[in-house]
């Protein structure tokens, strides 16, 4: 009976390890604690399914961590409002006084337009020390989510809330210099914050508009699935190339048995008829990316009839949904931008195809490039979850911002 104790804890060892290993690219630092965050993660998702399927609350919404302790950064002032009915969060910074005008920016947070909040966590740290570091007023923006509402509701929400920022009346109330006032965001954020830049730049009625667009490896196009960054990454942590295609498929509220064929990249297929060819040039990484992103990759299009409610996705074309879809022309009017991508993220050609376009339309653009980067790591600054490749990541943006904000 004593060898009894002593095999179920080596069974219980080796069902651990097996659970929480996964193999891994040679460049990612931090192994081990990469791959328990990807098991806490893939964890907390199965239980959001089983609490979802007995009818308990969306334990996703608080995937991004607690509330931080209001003296993270002494002085700044914290508060929850509304703008234009639109939750927000605004962040004071301690200095600037009377006749001193500030920076304004305006964060919009990650999470797959499904889950998370920009008052906890790290978006939360990271607003506070953006407000201190950059003596700026910080508006992030809590837009509703699934799966309380699908496209355009969380654009809109957000857009709502730009504009509100950028009328003269609030700028003025809260000391804003409106020559510098810039839109930001990581992942779903990311996309939001492009579409968000796009949608100002053309509206003639603003009188003041974002001075700059800074993108955390946002998520920008819904046709091609088969990017030399989704077929690498397809397995790396924290966001698989089919999670990524299962948050677009909500997002857009499609059927989710659509996943294959959006893997086979059936649903852009040649015998879809509104994806012309100067649409499919806008995602043509062929030409957009570097040779060494490209390596021995081939484009996938497929000349197969789309099945099912494909074709009934208007979304799907969208440019507020799809941000790198838009024209040159858009594109040439849109603020100076900075755009950080990550190696080993699905992701990381969505981000450089878009910097390349908006170069090539006039656009000044600064690009970071973390070779060590994954998804997500933006957002693991405090302990345990602090990796060295997200501090880096952090204090590269806010420098940057910095110097040209």
């Amino acid at each position: 009976m004593r060898l009894l104790p002593v095999l179920v804890t080596v069974l219980l060892t080796v069902g651990v390890a097996y659970y929480v290993y996964i193999p891994l690219p040679d460049g990612i630092q931090q192994p081990w604690k990469m791959m328990m965050l990807d098991a806490g993660f893939r964890t907390t998702m199965h239980l959001a399914r089983l609490t979802a399927w007995l009818g308990f609350e969306d334990m996703t919404k608080g995937m991004v961590g607690s509330e931080s302790d209001a003296g993270v950064v002494p002085g700044v002032k914290v508060s929850d409002i509304t703008f234009a009915g639109v939750p927000v969060r605004v962040y004071e910074p301690p200095a600037g006084g009377e006749g001193h005008l500030r920076r304004g920016l305006m964060y919009i947070h990650g999470g797959g337009w499904a889950f998370g909040s920009g008052k906890k966590g790290s978006y939360d740290i990271v607003n506070r020390m953006l407000s201190d570091e950059l003596n700026a007023v910080v508006v992030s923006v809590e837009y509703r989510l699934y799966p309380e509402v699908h496209f355009p509701v969380p654009y809109l929400d957000c857009l709502t809330a730009a504009k509100h920022f950028l009328s003269e009346e609030v700028l003025a109330r809260y000391a804003v210099d409106p020559e510098r006032v810039a839109v930001s965001g990581d992942s779903a954020g990311g996309n939001l914050a492009a579409a968000v830049a796009q949608e100002i730049a053309l509206d003639d009625t603003m009188s003041v508009k974002f001075s700059i667009q800074a993108l955390i490896y946002p998520v920008l196009q819904a046709l091609d699935f088969n990017t030399p960054s989704y077929l690498e990454n397809a397995y790396v942590p924290i966001l698989f190339r089919t999670f990524m295609i299962r948050l677009w498929l909500q997002y857009l509220s499609a059927d989710l048995s659509l996943l294959p064929q959006f893997l086979t990249n059936n649903h852009s297929s040649l015998q879809h008829s509104n994806i012309t060819p100067e649409l499919r040039a806008r995602i043509d990484w062929t030409v957009l990316l570097h040779p060494k992103y490209k390596k021995n990759y081939t484009r996938v299009i497929v000349d197969n009839k789309p099945q099912g409610p494909v074709k009934e996705l208007p979304g799907l074309l969208d440019v507020r949904a799809s941000p790198l879809l838009v024209g040159p022309e858009v594109l040439a009017k849109t603020p100076r931008a900075y755009v950080l991508t990550c190696q080993f993220d699905v992701l990381r050609d969505d981000g450089l195809m878009y910097a390349r376009r908006l170069q090539d339309a006039g656009v000044t653009v600064a690009t970071e490039h973390l070779e060590d980067g994954f998804h997500g790591c933006f957002s693991f600054l405090t302990w345990p979850l602090d990796f060295d490749v997200g501090k880096r990541a952090v204090r590269s943006y806010i420098d940057w911002l910095k110097n040209n904000l």
